[in-house]
């Protein structure tokens, strides 16, 4: 393969406003602010953030999923981005997986397990 998968760009109203909430969230900082379009690296993923006229419709058709660093609950990661303004959608569980589906202040869905 000749692709390595390196960021996952997410459109929105306000970039710089959604990108420094994703960077306090995940501990990450503003690599490149474009105005437009924001850069927030928090290895091992980049997030990007770009400017659209368009509002969100309906549910994310790409969304990212989040695992809890070894040792730590996922149940305190998702009350720590509800702290920060995430907001809870549902719980899931399949056999050996159970994850929080959330979404960040401007109701993009992400996941955390």
């Amino acid at each position: 393969m000749n692709l390595t998968a390196v960021m996952v760009t997410v459109d929105c109203a306000e970039p710089r406003e959604l990108a420094q909430w994703w960077a306090t969230a995940l501990g990450g900082e503003i690599a490149q602010d474009h105005g437009d379009f924001v850069i927030v690296s928090a290895q091992p993923l980049a997030l990007g953030f770009q400017r659209v006229a368009e509002e969100r419709r309906g549910k994310n058709r790409v969304h990212v999923d989040f695992a809890a660093a070894p040792g730590t609950a996922p149940a305190g990661e998702v009350e720590r981005l509800v702290a920060l303004g995430a907001s809870v959608v549902g719980e899931h569980s399949i056999p050996g997986l159970t994850w929080t589906v959330l979404q960040d202040p401007a109701g993009n869905e992400f996941c955390v397990h």
